[in-house]
C-alpha cells in the first residue's frame, strides 16, 4: 500500500458568492481515504498479532465497508459484514462499494441483530460506520493538520464544517480543536439521534459539535432534487466531484446558516466519492429533467 497523503492539501474555492477553503481528505489514499481512514487510522498503525478477522455491520453501499475490506487485505485479515438486506438488482449487477468491497474478499451476510460478545477472540469488531473510541486517534491527527495550517496561515479564528452519519468524525475534531467551533448536520437521524451518538462516545456536552439543520425533515438515502442540483452546481463551480450521499446536504444546510461565514469556514471532503458509482444512476433516471 502506497503511503497515507497526511497531510492532506486544503484548496480555496468559490461556491454561490461564498469564499471557502477545502480540506481534500479525499486525497489521502486512492482507496483508504476520507473520515473512513482517519476512523480507522487507529488500526493501520498499530500490530495485532492475535486478530485473525474483522467482523462489522450496515448497508450494502457503505462507504465503511468498503474502507473496511482495504484495512482487511491491507492487514491479511478476513473481513465479514453483515447487513439486514441486499437488493436483488445488487447481487444481480454489483457496483459501487460493494462490488469493490467483495473484489477485496469480503464475505457479506444478510443476518439482522448480530452480538458482537459472541464472536472469538481473534475476531476484531468495528461499530457501523466506525463509531468507537478507537477512532479518536486518527481524527486527533486531522485536527493537528488543521490547527498546524491555521497557524501557518495566521488565522486566529476558524469554523469547520461537516455532515454526519455517526458524528464521530466531527465529536474527535472538536474535541481536540479547542477553540475552534465544528459544525455538522445530521443526515442518517435528526439532531436528537446525533446528540444520543455524541453522548455515546463522550458524555462532557461542552465539548460537543454544534449542529445545525433545515427545517425540512431529511431522510437518509432518499433521492431529493435539491440535493441533486446542488451537487451539480458544485461541480460546475469548484470543479469538485463530492459524495452524493453526505455532502450535498451538508452544503444546503451550511448555505442556509449564514452565521457560519462570520469567520473563515473550512469544509472537509470526507471522500465516499465510490458510492457515487451506485447513487448517480438513480439521481439521472428520476431527475432527467435537470441536465
Amino acid at each position: 500500500m502506497q503511503t497515507l497523503n497526511f497531510p492532506s492539501p486544503v484548496e480555496s474555492i468559490t461556491f454561490e458568492g461564498h469564499s471557502f477553503f477545502l480540506k481534500r481528505d479525499d486525497f489521502v489514499h486512492p482507496d483508504f481515504s476520507g473520515n473512513k481512514a482517519r476512523k480507522f487510522y487507529y488500526y493501520l498503525q498499530n500490530e495485532f498479532p492475535n486478530i485473525n478477522k474483522i467482523v462489522s455491520n450496515g448497508s450494502a453501499q457503505s462507504n465503511a465497508m468498503y474502507s473496511l475490506s482495504v484495512l482487511a487485505k491491507i492487514k491479511g485479515w478476513k473481513f465479514e459484514y453483515f447487513v439486514d438486506h441486499i437488493a436483488d438488482y445488487l447481487k444481480e449487477y454489483p457496483h459501487g462499494n460493494y462490488k469493490a468491497a467483495v473484489d477485496n474478499g469480503m464475505k457479506i451476510t444478510e443476518q439482522a441483530g448480530i452480538v458482537p460478545d459472541t464472536f472469538p477472540k481473534d475476531v476484531l469488531f468495528i461499530e457501523e460506520g466506525g463509531r468507537q473510541k478507537e477512532a479518536e486517534y486518527g481524527v486527533k491527527l486531522l485536527a493537528e493538520e488543521i490547527l498546524q495550517w491555521k497557524t501557518e496561515n495566521d488565522m486566529k479564528v476558524l469554523n469547520i464544517f461537516l455532515p454526519s452519519g455517526t458524528g464521530t468524525t466531527a465529536l474527535f475534531l472538536q474535541k481536540h480543536l479547542h477553540s475552534d467551533n465544528v459544525y455538522t448536520t445530521p443526515c442518517v437521524g435528526d439532531e436528537k439521534y446525533l446528540k444520543r451518538q455524541f453522548l455515546e462516545l463522550e458524555r462532557d456536552e461542552y465539548i460537543h459539535p454544534v449542529i445545525l439543520s433545515l427545517e425540512k425533515k431529511h431522510h437518509f438515502g432518499k433521492l431529493y432534487k435539491e440535493n441533486y442540483k446542488i451537487w451539480l452546481k458544485l461541480q460546475q463551480q469548484t470543479g469538485v466531484e463530492f459524495d452524493l450521499l453526505y455532502d450535498p446536504l451538508g452544503w444546503r444546510v451550511l448555505l442556509e446558516h449564514p452565521e457560519v461565514f462570520t469567520s473563515p469556514t473550512l469544509y472537509i471532503h470526507q471522500g465516499g466519492v465510490l458510492g457515487n458509482e451506485s447513487m448517480l444512476p438513480r439521481y439521472e433516471r428520476k431527475y432527467k429533467d435537470i441536465l
